[in-house]
């Protein structure tokens, strides 16, 4: 799993923040970024699992709170999220 953004990189948009009983079901299952897309997730409240499940990537689960790094999601790799009971997030965009 990647633990920094690489260089160059500027936030261009958010999502709004999600819950558990809001989190969108697209974000539960297996999904990616556009190629040059690269995302963090920021837990304001709570926890989540964060599974990074690309086979191109060795598998990881990172349990992210408003303490811990956000988790960085890498362009094009599969992923997903799991509330842990309640929990408040968002996902922030970066791109060249």
């Amino acid at each position: 799993m990647t633990t920094r953004l690489p260089d160059g990189l500027a936030s261009y948009k958010r999502t709004p923040t999600f819950t558990e009983a809001s989190v969108p079901a697209g974000l539960l299952n297996e999904h990616s970024t556009k190629d040059g897309i690269w995302g963090l997730v920021h837990v304001e409240e709570g926890s989540l699992r964060y599974l990074v499940t690309d086979g191109r990537r060795t598998p990881a689960v990172s349990l992210l709170t408003p303490d811990s790094a956000p988790g960085i999601v890498e362009p094009t790799i599969l992923h997903r999220v799991e509330p842990v009971g309640t929990v408040r997030f968002h996902v922030e965009f970066w791109r060249r």
